[in-house]
C-alpha cells in the first residue's frame, strides 16, 4: 500500500474536531495535525427534536473553515463522521444534504452500533488489556462495550451525555448535592439495565475527552513523573476522591484547574459521576484511560480496508516497536537479530541457573532489545539519555505505562550509575528486587548490542559454557567480526558482575572448522 494522507472530521455533541493522519508501511500510522472547536451542538436541539438553524449554520461555518485548512494541506481523502447531536436531530437528513449542497462535503451519520464499534477498535489496537468494559461519554450519548480476549461481545448506546445530563439535571453552572443524588440514581438505573455488565469485575476503559481530562487532573494532583494518560490506571478510590474534590470546587476554580480544559469545567463532575456509577455496577476496581477513540477507530478501519495486514490487535507492541525503530534508523533485520540474540543469551544464563526462567522477563528483554540505544540516532555520545527520554515520554501502544518505563530503563542501560539516575523519579514504582532484575537484564542487552556494533548482522548464535574457573561465551558469526569482538570484550565486565566470575569470549565463524 502506498503512502496515504487522510483527514477525519469528528462532529461530536460537544466539540467538532479535525485530525490529519498519514500512513505508510514502514512509518505506520502517524497523526500530524489536530484542531478542534467547542460547538456544543447538543444545545441547539429544539424541544421539537430538530436542530435549530443557528446550530446548522454553526456546523456549516466550522466545516467550511476545516475545508479551507484541508485545501492548504492538500488532503483529498476525507472522512466526516457525525455522532449523537446530528444523529438525534429529527432533521438530520436535511443537515447532511445541506453540507453536501453548500460545501460539497459528505457527512456520514454514524449509527449507535458503529460509534461503539469504532471506539472498541481503537482500544484493542492501542492497549494490552485483553478484556474490559469501555465507556465513551460524549456530549449527547454514552457508548458502552464489553469485550473479552479482544473480541467484541456486546455494545449499547445510551441517549445521554455530559451536555444533555447538564441540561436535564443541573439548573445553574455547577451541580448541587441534591442534583447529584438524582443524577446518581438515574445513572445507576441506566447501567443496571445492561445485565451483561453487572458484576463482571473487569477493568473499565474510559474513551474520549472527559476521561483524558480526568487522568490529566489526577496526574497533576499526585505530581506524576510523566505527562501522558494513555493506559494510565486509576483505582475506584482515586475516582471517588477526585469526584469529591472537584465536586466541591466553584466554576472559576475548575476553569483554572491544571490538566482540565476550560470548556469542560461545567461538565467534568458529571463525567466523574458516570464513571463512578459504572464502576459500581461492573464491580470494577480499575479505571484505565485510552487516548485513542472514535477518530482512531475510523482511521484504522479506513487503512485496514486497503491493507488488511496494517494492524494486528494481538501484536500491538511489536508493530509499534518496528515503527519506532524505523523512525530512528534501525532496519527490521537488525531489530529481529537483537531480539533473537537477547533471547538466546537470556536462556543460556537461565541454563547456568544465574536466573530463574520467567516468560514475562523474557518477553520484556526481547521487547527492550528492539529499541535498545535508539538514541544513537540523535547523538552517539548521549545515546543512553536520548534513548530513555524517547521511550519514557511517548505513548507506545500495546504496553502499560509501567511496562514502558521498564523498557526505557533496559533499552537505555549504560551502567549502574545511569540506571539509578533514570529510575529515581520512578523509584517507588519498582521493588528493590525488580530494580536489580532490570539492571541485570540491562547488562545482557548492552552486551548483546555490542555483538552487532558494525550493523552488518554478522552474529547468528550465542552460547555459554561453564568451566571450573570461568564462563566461556561462544559467539557464532557468519563472517569475521573484529568490531564485534572488540566491543564484546569491552563490555564483558557487565556480565562478569552478573556471573561473579571471569568471562572468556570466543568468536567462531560458521563452517570455519569444516
Amino acid at each position: 500500500m502506498k503512502d496515504m494522507r487522510t483527514a477525519i472530521i469528528d462532529i461530536g455533541s460537544n466539540t467538532v474536531r479535525l485530525v490529519m493522519y498519514r500512513y505508510s508501511k514502514d512509518e505506520g500510522l502517524r497523526e500530524f495535525g489536530n484542531m478542534k472547536k467547542v460547538a456544543r451542538l447538543r444545545t441547539y436541539i429544539l424541544p421539537s427534536g430538530e436542530m435549530s438553524e443557528e446550530g446548522i449554520q454553526l456546523l456549516q461555518d466550522l466545516l467550511q473553515s476545516f475545508k479551507q485548512i484541508l485545501e492548504d494541506y492538500n488532503i483529498k481523502d476525507i472522512k466526516i463522521a457525525a455522532t449523537a447531536a446530528v444523529r438525534q436531530a429529527t432533521n438530520n437528513t436535511e443537515i447532511v444534504q445541506r453540507m453536501q449542497q453548500q460545501l460539497g462535503m459528505t457527512v456520514d451519520v454514524l449509527s449507535e452500533e458503529e460509534e461503539a464499534y469504532f471506539g472498541f477498535l481503537a482500544v484493542v489496537n492501542s492497549m494490552s488489556t485483553p478484556s474490559a468494559v469501555t465507556i465513551d461519554i460524549g456530549g449527547g450519548s454514552t457508548e458502552i462495550t464489553l469485550f473479552k480476549n479482544k473480541k467484541l461481545l456486546k455494545t449499547h448506546s445510551f441517549p445521554f451525555g455530559t451536555v444533555s445530563l447538564k441540561q436535564n439535571y443541573v439548573k445553574n453552572t455547577i451541580i448541587t448535592e441534591e442534583e447529584k443524588k438524582r443524577l446518581r440514581s438515574f445513572l445507576r438505573q441506566q447501567f443496571m439495565s445492561l445485565p451483561w455488565i453487572v458484576d463482571v469485575t473487569l477493568p473499565i476503559i474510559g474513551i474520549g475527552g472527559s476521561s483524558r481530562n480526568i487522568g490529566q487532573v489526577y496526574q497533576q494532583k499526585i505530581d506524576y513523573p510523566i505527562s501522558d494518560v494513555h493506559h494510565f490506571e486509576m483505582t475506584k478510590q482515586n475516582i471517588d476522591t477526585l469526584k469529591l474534590e472537584l465536586g466541591s470546587m466553584s466554576y472559576e476554580q475548575l476553569k483554572n484547574l491544571d490538566g482540565l480544559s476550560a470548556d469542560r469545567a461545567d461538565i467534568i463532575v458529571l463525567a466523574l459521576e458516570a464513571f463512578a456509577a459504572l464502576m459500581e455496577v461492573v464491580n470494577s476496581k480499575h479505571f484505565q484511560i485510552s487516548k485513542k477513540g472514535l477518530r482512531e477507530g475510523l482511521i484504522i478501519n479506513r487503512v485496514a480496508g486497503s491493507n488488511v495486514t496494517a494492524f494486528d490487535k494481538y501484536n500491538v507492541f511489536n508493530i509499534n516497536a518496528r515503527r519506532i525503530a524505523f523512525e530512528y534508523g534501525r532496519s527490521e533485520e537488525e531489530v529481529m537479530l537483537l531480539s533473537n540474540l537477547a533471547e538466546q543469551l537470556y536462556r543460556e544464563v537461565c541454563h547456568l541457573e544465574v536466573f530463574h526462567y520467567n516468560e514475562a522477563h523474557l518477553e520484556l528483554i526481547k521487547r527492550a532489545a528492539k529499541l535498545y540505544a535508539i538514541g544513537e540516532y540523535i547523538e552517539l555520545d548521549s545515546a543512553s539519555q536520548h534513548t530513555f527520554y524517547l521511550i519514557a515520554n511517548q505513548a507506545i501502544p500495546g504496553i502499560t505505562q509501567i511496562e514502558r518505563m521498564k523498557i526505557a530503563l533496559l533499552a537505555s542501560y549504560k551502567n549502574k550509575e545511569y540506571f539509578e539516575r533514570f529510575v529515581q523519579p520512578f523509584f517507588n514504582w519498582f521493588s528493590k528486587e525488580e530494580q536489580k532484575d532490570l539492571r541485570d537484564f540491562g547488562a545482557i542487552l548492552k552486551f548483546v548490542y555490542g555483538l552487532n556494533i558494525s550493523k552488518r548482522n554478522a552474529a547468528s548464535r550465542v552460547t555459554l559454557e561453564k568451566t571450573d574457573e570461568e564462563i566461556v561465551c561462544i559467539v557464532t558469526t557468519k563472517r569475521n567480526a573484529v568490531a564485534e569482538e572488540y566491543q564484546a570484550n569491552r563490555h564483558k565486565k557487565h556480565l562478569e558482575r552478573l556471573f561473579k566470575c571471569d568471562l572468556k569470549i570466543k568468536f567462531e565463524v560458521e563452517g570455519w572448522n569444516e
